[in-house]
């Protein structure tokens, strides 16, 4: 498709083209939204009695009054109370009666029901939205599943002299959230602003206070480094990821069941008369577009590869990297292979640091998915209780580095037994003694254990068995069993050379970049280069200050 000259019209019939083609596998949405509900409800009521037809008679047989206008009511109260993206994954209760109101992809094609289930979700697309019943305003487009509209876009073309700047103060001030619609994890649950070049999103809406994020691939494509903002794309808009790749049906809905994230924190506040009171903020974390890319491209290599690989993940901070590592390990712990299978015993979250990362085992305990249980080893725990939960096959643990060189010869070895380990800050200590025996803890096979005694030994004769060299290419070997997944900000070279990917030169790279400049172009970290000044400058400065005409040199260094 061309952009040149393009009007907002034509901008947006291009995008809704796409929606509506196979691949995007929405179909035109022709229901009229009843706005004081906050549904399309034909749509809604007629996904309810195709898929539940049972559940659907018990409700009739209680409301025989205006039961479709009920089951709204029901499901609206649901929404108030318990949020959407609840609703969305486990179906609400009224009476006794369980409704689901969407069904997810299974992971595995063996399962036939669920597959029948999920092909009945009606996804569609609608182009202005008149969302009020007190006004005749509308937005560009809304993506609706089974007559709920959760995902809003205000398209903006630079042709016509506008951009997400207009987009992102039309939301601000022209949109009230106190609309059904509007309200925080009630229906919408984000709000774009996209024009042809850069793409910024929100999951809720305050007035002026409506805080917005970047949600760009970055200026050399996603997992590159670079800066900010987006490639060109020599087939299209530069921004027609979101709506080919974010967006379409089967990725939209990945989305929903497994990134979308209600975050609440308890923060103390001063009341007037003193005291302190708790208070729960929610918030919903929707992945910026290089925490989705990179869980999924993660995902993807363990798919096609197999166990027995390692990565790199190098993002900068101000990335996430604690929801980035969560994401991952929910997703490896429900890895499946074409048997069902569970690829992964267990997936072991390992931070370099003595006492846990607290924001990480928040962020992780806190993932509301139904793979299991989720074990953090913290300073309340020792090495048997991290023993033990990697034996008892727990799906997700958390611990720290230093509880490894005690449990190393007392871990099961059983047969067919794979691990994915998760690094946080993978540090050159990563690749010290620690980490060795970290890697014959889990080995799976007899072979693995003879070569780490091997050797051992060999250190022992030959070398001090402090030598960090021959800890170094012990922990190099790669086990079948073991998959390694390596965040950190700055890499050192041993780092890479453990967890990096090697190319033919013989260099090895990250798997996957969030640049600190992208961070700084951003906003989400400072550019101290462009806030330093030289101790000869300061100095200069002082002395011509007035009252300070003596300065002494020590101060300025100072």
């Amino acid at each position: 498709m061309s952009i040149d000259n393009t009007t907002e019209k034509q901008f947006e019939s291009d995008i809704e083209a796409l929606f509506l083609s196979p691949a995007g596998g929405y179909t035109k949405g022709a229901d009229t939204y009843d706005p004081k509900l906050g549904f399309y409800v034909h749509t809604l009521i007629d996904f309810i009695q195709r898929t539940q037809p049972k559940e659907w008679a018990r409700f009739t047989n209680q409301n025989k009054l205006e039961p479709e206008r009920k089951f709204c009511l029901a499901l609206d109260a649901a929404c108030e109370s318990l949020g959407l993206i609840t609703i969305l994954r486990h179906g609400f209760k009224h009476r006794g009666i369980t409704f689901h109101i969407c069904y997810f992809k299974p992971e595995s094609d063996l399962n036939q029901t669920a597959a029948a289930q999920y092909a009945a979700n009606v996804t569609e697309v609608y182009r202005q939205w008149h969302y009020s019943a007190d006004n005749n305003k509308s937005v560009d487009m809304v993506l609706v599943l089974n007559g709920i509209p959760i995902f809003a876009f205000e398209l903006k073309n630079q042709y016509t002299g506008q951009t997400v700047d207009h987009a992102r103060r039309q939301w601000m001030y022209d949109r009230d959230p106190r609309e059904i619609c509007f309200q925080f994890n009630r229906r919408i649950l984000a709000y774009f602003c996209v024009d042809h070049t850069d793409v910024w999103m929100t999951t809720k809406l305050a007035g002026k206070d409506t805080y917005f994020l970047p949600f760009n691939q970055g200026s050399n494509g996603a997992g590159n480094d670079g800066g900010k903002g987006n490639p060109p794309n020599p087939n299209g808009y530069p921004t027609a990821y979101l709506w080919e790749e974010v967006f379409q049906k089967d990725s939209m809905m990945d989305i929903l069941q497994k990134f979308i994230h209600l975050q609440v924190r308890e923060e103390k506040k001063q009341t007037q008369d003193g005291s302190e009171k708790v208070v729960r903020r929610k918030s919903l974390v929707f992945p910026r577009y290089h925490q989705l890319d990179v869980v999924r491209k993660l995902i993807a290599d363990v798919r096609a590869n197999g166990v027995g690989h390692n990565f790199l993940v190098q993002h900068s901070a101000g990335s996430g990297k604690s929801n980035s590592i969560a994401w991952t390990a929910y997703r490896l712990a429900s890895l499946h292979d074409k048997d069902s299978k569970a690829i992964f015993s267990s997936v072991i979250v390992v931070t370099d640091r003595t006492v846990l990362d607290a924001q990480l085992q928040e962020t992780i305990a806190g993932f509301d998915h139904t793979i299991g249980a989720v074990e953090t080893i913290g300073e309340n725990k020792n090495s048997k209780d991290l023993r033990d939960a990697i034996n008892n096959g727990v799906r997700i643990i958390v611990t720290t580095l230093q509880k490894f060189p005690v449990i190393y010869t007392e871990v099961d070895k059983a047969n067919g037994r794979n691990y994915a380990i998760i690094v946080d800050e993978a540090h050159s200590s990563q690749t010290g003694n620690s980490a060795l025996k970290l890697k014959a803890a889990l080995a799976d096979t007899e072979e693995a254990l003879r070569e780490y005694a091997e050797l051992e030994g060999k250190a022992e004769e030959e070398l001090d068995p402090d030598d960090k060299l021959m800890q170094e290419m012990v922990v190099h070997g790669k086990h079948k069993n073991l998959s390694f997944f390596a965040f950190t900000a700055t890499p050192k070279d041993k780092t890479l050379e453990l967890f990096g990917t090697e190319h033919e030169d013989g260099s090895f790279h990250p798997f996957h970049i969030y640049s600190m400049r992208q961070a700084i172009e951003e906003g989400f970290i400072l550019d101290v280069l462009q806030n330093y000044m030289t101790y000869d400058t300061c100095f200069k400065i002082a002395k011509t200050i007035p009252d300070n005409p003596d300065v002494p040199s020590s101060r300025a260094a100072n």
